[in-house]
């Protein structure tokens, strides 16, 4: 049986995309997908990102396809391993994302005052137009570190990929995808869109992207469809079609029969992820238990 916090603990290291240690994360989760029967692809890719050196120089990743031998692939398990530290915690990102865009209105709102001859500014002109500063500011400054170990974005979503493989029969339809640098902009799960759409014809993709202890557990529905409902009722997800966060779900979407997102936590969750506090010491793994039994009772052979 597997330690699966064993592994959590393994795996949640910083492990930014191209440093020595996402590649031993990367040979760590060949081999646990290997010991599940899994044949497993590296998929290489390069991409470019505003995050990754502003852009000029190509990021280079790998995917992991796994598939088991004569297995007609009805279903995806996909979670992103990369991970990534930043200044502001996702919380913090969100409030500054806030401000800026407060500061936006109130600029659009001048200019259209300017526009009509009826413009006067006034303390409460000012004071947004500050916040939208500070809010602007803040997310200039937010540079990617490789200071965050992970654990909840994204080794619980590993974990529960896994785990949920454990909880099928050897012969079930499924097959995993961890996906990489999603932190820089969904890179991986866009080159596989892109380059491998075939293999996510049909389908349906459930994407697990931090599924912390506390909090209740959300469905992302990016492509609504039978197994997403299926997958929804068993984990007693709330149903969103939209969040302010990006998650591979919005790639596989495009090309996926069905596609759901699935996360689990709360507002203290946000306040810890792409920071040093994004620790193992933090995580029973009580969620991602709950999330892929539920996942793995809506998925069981007939």
């Amino acid at each position: 049986m597997t330690d699966y916090r064993a592994l959590l603990a393994a795996i949640s290291v910083p492990r930014l995309v191209g440093t020595a240690a996402h590649q031993r994360v990367r040979e760590r989760l060949k081999s646990e997908l290997a010991a599940r029967g899994f044949v497993v692809m590296e998929h290489h890719f390069t991409g470019r990102s505003l995050l990754y050196r502003l852009g000029r120089a190509p990021l280079c990743g790998v995917n992991l396809i796994a598939v088991r031998p004569r297995v007609r692939i009805a279903t995806w398990l996909t979670a992103h391993y990369d991970s990534k530290g930043q200044p502001l915690s996702m919380a913090s990102r969100l409030v500054a994302a806030g401000l800026a865009g407060v500061g936006a209105a109130e600029l659009a709102g001048l200019a259209l005052r300017a526009l009509f001859g009826a413009l006067s500014l006034g303390p409460v002109d000012a004071l947004l137009s500050c916040a939208g500063l500070v809010g602007a500011a803040l997310l200039g400054l937010n540079w990617v570190t490789d200071h965050s170990a992970g654990a909840v974005d994204n080794g619980s979503g590993v974990i529960a990929a896994l785990a949920t493989v454990d909880a099928l029969p050897p012969d079930a339809g499924v097959g995993v995808i961890l996906s990489d640098a999603e932190e820089y902009g969904l890179l991986g799960a866009r080159a596989i869109v892109r380059e491998r759409a075939n293999l996510l014809a049909d389908t349906a993709v459930v994407n697990f992207d931090g599924i912390d202890d506390r909090g209740g557990a959300v469905a992302l529905v990016h492509r609504p469809g039978p197994t997403v409902d299926a997958v929804t009722r068993a984990t007693g997800a709330r149903r969103w079609r939209r969040l302010p966060v990006l998650v591979d779900g919005l790639a596989f979407g495009a090309a996926a029969r069905e596609c759901v997102t699935l996360m689990r936590g709360d507002w203290s969750t946000a306040r810890i992820v792409h920071t040093s506090r994004d620790t193992v010491e933090r995580l029973t793994l009580s969620g991602a238990r709950q999330v892929c039994e539920g996942v793995a009772r809506a998925l069981q052979p007939a």
